[in-house]
């Protein structure tokens, strides 16, 4: 983790880090998550996490707009997180299915993938892309 990565002072235990939008910001992203969740001894889940986080921040450096994004990692339960990417646009994300010759196009399917439940969020300014990683057989959700 970064040094600009804060944790939230109020609410569910969370980590919020601004980071340009720029390819090189998945590989911050990903460290931000490994961090995080290993400090929150919850292993099993950074290798989904890595990838459910990478293709957030991919989609946003591809079609987003503005300098910046925002990755949160917010712990919603014991054994349950939500991932989230924060930028400046309103285009809302659509689930594709992509041919095997397309290039581009899997990354929502990669997100549908690795977490139980994802969606987004219109903001004034733009928008949340969020996903939520985890056990939650038995749990209630806080």
């Amino acid at each position: 983790m970064t040094a600009t990565a804060r944790p939230s002072a109020v609410g569910r235990p969370a980590y919020s880090q601004p980071l340009p939008r720029e390819p090189q910001s998945a590989a911050l992203a990903r460290r931000m998550v490994r961090t995080v969740l290993e400090t929150w001894h919850l292993p099993q889940l950074v290798g989904e996490a890595e990838h459910v986080v990478s293709e957030l921040v991919s989609n946003s450096v591809d079609h987003a707009r503005g300098r910046y994004l925002r990755v949160t990692v917010t712990r919603i339960s014991e054994c349950r997180v939500r991932l989230a990417v924060i930028d400046k646009s309103h285009d809302k994300p659509e689930l594709k299915t992509a041919l095997p010759t397309d290039e581009h196009g899997r990354g929502l399917a990669v997100i549908d993938a690795f977490s139980e439940l994802w969606g987004v969020d219109t903001l004034q300014w733009g928008k949340r892309v969020w996903a939520v990683l985890g056990d939650s057989a038995g749990e209630d959700e806080q």
